[in-house]
C-alpha cells in the first residue's frame, strides 16, 4: 500500500483540477458550431501537437536545469491564455493561434509534472510503488473529468453555447497555479548527487536515442496515444447521431438533450478510466510479465477502435459508443503501466528531458493522425475513419511490442 501523506494530495489535487477542462466534452461540437470542417479540425490538433513537439525537449530541459515549479508556473500562464483566446476570438486562424499557446502550455507541463512525482518517489525510496502511486493520482485526473463533463453540460445546457465553457476553464486554472506555487521546493531540481551541468543532461539524453529497449517502449505508447487522441473526440458526432434518434427528455430541446446526453456519457466514461487507473497495477499482476501486459493492451485497443468503426457504419451509435467508453478505459489501464516501463530505463536527472521524449513521441503521432482522420471522416465518414487508423496500427503492432525488448 501507499502512503497518502500531504503530497500525495497535492498531486492528485493538481490532476483534479488540470482535468477540470470544461470544453474537453464539446470541443469538437465548438469548432462545427463555428463552421470548421473535419479536416481543419485536424489541422488545427495538428498544429497544437507539432507545436508542443517543438517545444517539448527544450521545455523538459529548462525544467531540469531551471526548475521544475518555474516550468509548470509558466504552463499554467499560457492555458489561461489560449483559453482567453478561444473566448474572445471566434475565428479559424485565432483559433490555429490558441492551438499553439496550448501547444507551449502541454511542452512545459507534460513530462515535467510526472518527474516531480518520480523524484518524490526516489527522494523517499517508494520506486517499487510507481505504478500505484501514477495510477492513484492519475485517477483523481479522471475523476476531475467526470465531473467536469456534468459542469460542462450543466453550462452549455443553461447558455445554449459551447464559447463559455473556455471562460469557465479558466477559473480551476488559476486554483492549480496557486497550488503549484505551495509545492515543496524540495521538488523543483532533481535530485543526485551532483548537480547536473548542461552539458551533462545534453550528453545523457542523446544516451537515450540508443536504447533500442526504451525506443520500443516509447513507440508502443506513442502510437496508441497518438491514435486514441486523434479519435476520442469523435465520441461527441456520434453522440449527435444517436440523440437525432432517441429523445432522452421530450421537453428539452435538441440541444438540450444533447448537452445532458455528452454530460453523463462523459461522467460515466471519465469516473470508469479514474477506476481503470487507480486499479492499473492490478491489471499488471494478471500478466507473466509488465511487456506482456502493454501488448496485449495495443492490439486489443485498435480492435476496439475498430468495431467503433464498424457499428457506426451499421447505425449502431449505442455499440460504438460503448466500444469508446471502453477505449478509455483501457488507456488509463496503459498509461501507468507504460510510465512504469519507461521511468525505469531513464535515469533520474534527466527524468523531464526523457518523458518529454515520450510526449514529444505522441504529440508527433497525433499531428499525422489527426488530419487523417478527419480527411476521412470529411471522405467516407466517421466510421471509415475508425477503420482506416485502427487498420494501420494492427498492422504496425509486431514492430512495437515491447516483450521482445533487449
Amino acid at each position: 500500500m501507499i502512503k497518502k501523506d500531504l503530497q500525495i494530495y497535492k498531486f492528485s489535487l493538481y490532476g483534479f483540477l488540470k482535468n477540470l477542462r470544461f470544453f474537453e466534452p464539446f470541443i469538437i461540437l465548438f469548432f462545427r458550431e463555428m463552421g470548421i470542417s473535419f479536416l481543419q479540425i485536424g489541422l488545427l490538433y495538428s498544429i497544437r501537437e507539432l507545436t508542443t513537439n517543438i517545444v517539448e525537449i527544450p521545455s523538459g530541459m529548462i525544467a531540469d536545469k531551471f526548475g521544475r515549479k518555474l516550468a509548470m508556473i509558466m504552463s499554467f500562464c499560457f492555458y489561461i491564455l489560449a483559453f482567453s483566446i478561444f473566448y474572445f476570438f471566434p475565428q479559424f486562424w485565432f483559433y490555429a493561434l490558441a492551438m499553439v499557446v496550448y501547444g507551449f502550455a502541454e511542452a512545459f507541463r507534460s513530462g515535467t509534472h510526472k518527474a516531480m512525482i518520480f523524484d518524490y518517489l526516489k527522494l523517499h525510496n517508494w520506486q517499487d510503488k510507481k505504478v500505484e502511486y501514477y495510477g492513484f493520482t492519475r485517477s483523481w485526473s479522471q475523476f476531475g473529468s467526470a465531473v467536469s463533463a456534468l459542469i460542462a453540460a450543466i453550462i452549455v445546457f443553461y447558455s445554449g453555447s459551447y464559447r463559455y465553457i473556455f471562460l469557465f476553464s479558466i477559473v480551476p486554472y488559476l486554483f492549480n497555479l496557486a497550488l503549484m506555487i505551495s509545492y515543496p521546493n524540495s521538488l523543483n531540481q532533481s535530485h543526485t548527487k551532483h548537480k547536473a551541468s548542461t552539458s551533462d543532461i545534453l550528453k545523457d539524453f542523446m544516451q537515450l536515442f540508443k536504447l533500442s529497449t526504451l525506443r520500443k517502449a516509447i513507440l508502443n505508447s506513442t502510437l496508441f496515444d497518438g491514435v486514441f487522441k486523434s479519435t476520442k473526440d469523435y465520441l461527441q458526432p456520434i453522440l449527435v447521431a444517436m440523440i437525432s434518434v432517441l429523445v432522452l427528455f421530450p421537453r428539452f430541446s435538441e440541444e438540450q438533450n444533447l448537452a445532458i446526453a455528452v454530460g453523463l456519457i462523459y461522467f460515466i466514461l471519465f469516473f470508469l478510466s479514474g477506476i481503470a487507473a487507480r486499479k492499473a497495477y492490478k491489471f499488471r499482476k494478471i500478466f507473466p510479465s509488465l511487456a506482456f501486459s502493454i501488448d496485449l493492451s495495443f492490439v486489443i485497443g485498435m480492435v476496439v477502435i475498430f468495431l467503433a468503426g464498424v457499428a457506426f457504419i451499421f447505425h449502431l451509435q449505442i455499440i460504438s459508443v460503448l466500444m469508446l467508453v471502453l477505449l478509455y478505459v483501457l488507456q488509463n489501464l496503459r498509461r501507468p503501466l507504460n510510465i512504469d516501463l519507461i521511468s525505469e530505463l531513464i535515469p533520474q536527472r534527466i527524468m523531464a528531458s526523457g518523458l518529454s521524449l515520450e510526449s514529444q513521441g505522441k504529440t508527433l503521432a497525433v499531428a499525422i493522425f489527426a488530419p487523417i482522420m478527419g480527411w476521412a471522416v470529411d471522405s467516407f465518414g466517421i466510421g471509415y475513419g475508425f477503420i482506416i487508423l485502427a487498420v494501420i496500427l494492427i498492422i504496425m503492432s509486431p514492430l512495437v511490442w515491447v516483450r521482445s525488448r533487449d
